[in-house]
């Protein structure tokens, strides 16, 4: 779990290592969504049934066809002590062994066994030819989180009370690495998001920019890049105050999330101060167009607002070969700053407009030249 740079591959982890240390065949983990009264099936592995997916998009099963799930597995510990592993067979329910056996005793039932007891899980066992199970509550945050269960084939041992308390503890490391995991995607998450919009950030679009490019050089796929430049932020600030300006620049990142919608796949982000973009790899250039005129359109309503200075660059538009995502940042640069300095309504296309290639591979005037932002230098 350690190891796992995903969500995915940490719950994966986690399933096929319990798995192999109770002696399963079959391994799932799920979450309890409790807003939605459900359990969610996150990952399955091991033998999979016909119609099981490791990772299934919608596996799921009403809480109230496990009442183990808001009785056991909460209401059981929540007034003192820990929740336990219990063990079901297809046989249905049996009374807990009296002695100490483990895995390969053939004994069946566990702590708790009258309460973990599930017709809906019995029947599944039958379904889908295994002949026992162990399930253990996952508790993170003092909360039951959901659950880790581990199944045999008919055929083979039942759980046995040892395999049940192991199963406990391992339901414990599970949460810790889940824990783990969860702050780790939380960094990730804030490494490449804008804390104020909520958008993806400058790292992001570095990131996805130089793969798109890479895609466009191996396959011809259309790169499409939209800079755009908030006009009247310094106004709003300096009259209005910074919240409003705030506001302001929270209002034009959900209109263009928005329009950023329209693109399949497309990534909408804030550069840093009032630039924003819009990468999209596989729409064509006159979709990106389409949909940069619209956001055009729509920032020219936002209260306080006075539009939006909007540049496109497109490897579907006579560019010049892109070698590089620093070439397509330039041109889409260019345009941004010929519709800034022409007061266009209207996005400006390089390759479209005779200047914007031009300005793209001039030599900067200045360091405060605005084709100079973002690190971006001439080309060699």
């Amino acid at each position: 779990m350690a190891a796992a740079h995903t969500p995915r591959g940490c719950w994966r982890a986690a399933a096929l290592g319990a798995c192999e240390a109770l002696g399963g065949s079959f391994a799932a983990l799920s979450v309890w969504e409790r807003g939605r009264g459900r359990l969610r099936v996150l990952v399955n592995a091991g033998e999979r049934a016909e119609g099981e997916e490791e990772f299934p998009d919608e596996e799921v099963y009403p809480v109230h066809q496990f009442p183990e799930i808001t009785e056991f597995l909460h209401e059981r510990w929540a007034g003192g002590g820990e929740p336990d592993a219990w063990v079901e067979t297809a046989d249905g329910p049996v009374e807990p062994e009296s002695g100490g056996e483990g895995r390969g005793s053939g004994a069946a039932g566990a702590h708790g066994y009258g309460h973990g007891y599930c017709h809906e899980r019995v029947a599944a066992l039958r379904r889908r030819g295994r002949g026992c199970c162990v399930v253990a509550p996952i508790v993170l945050h003092g909360r039951a989180w959901g659950e880790l269960y581990v199944a045999r084939r008919v055929g083979e041992p039942v759980f046995g009370r040892r395999d049940a308390d192991f199963a406990t503890v391992l339901a414990a490391v599970v949460a810790a690495g889940i824990s783990q995991t969860e702050r780790l995607e939380e960094v990730r998450k804030l490494a490449f998001t804008d804390p104020l919009t909520g958008l993806a950030n400058r790292r992001a679009v570095d990131m996805r920019l130089d793969e798109a490019v890479e895609r466009h050089r191996a396959d011809g796929a259309v790169v499409s890049l939209v800079v755009c430049d908030l006009n009247g932020l310094k106004w709003v600030n300096d009259t209005h105050g910074h919240a409003v300006g705030d506001r302001l620049l929270e209002r034009f990142g959900s209109v263009l999330s928005r329009c950023g919608a329209m693109l399949p796949g497309a990534l909408a982000a804030r550069l840093g101060g009032d630039e924003f973009c819009l990468l999209a790899a596989g729409p064509s250039a006159d979709e990106a167009v389409a949909v940069a005129t619209e956001l055009c359109e729509r920032a020219a309503e936002l209260e306080f607002g006075n539009g939006v200075a909007c540049g496109i660059a497109s490897t579907g538009d006579p560019i010049g070969p892109v070698v590089s995502a620093r070439r397509l940042f330039r041109l889409a640069d260019a345009a941004q700053y010929r519709a800034k300095a022409a007061r266009s309504s209207r996005p400006v296309v390089a390759g479209r407009d005779g200047e914007v290639i031009r300005l793209a591979d001039s030599p900067p005037k200045s360091a405060h030249d605005r084709r100079r932002l973002r690190g971006n230098r001439p080309e060699a």
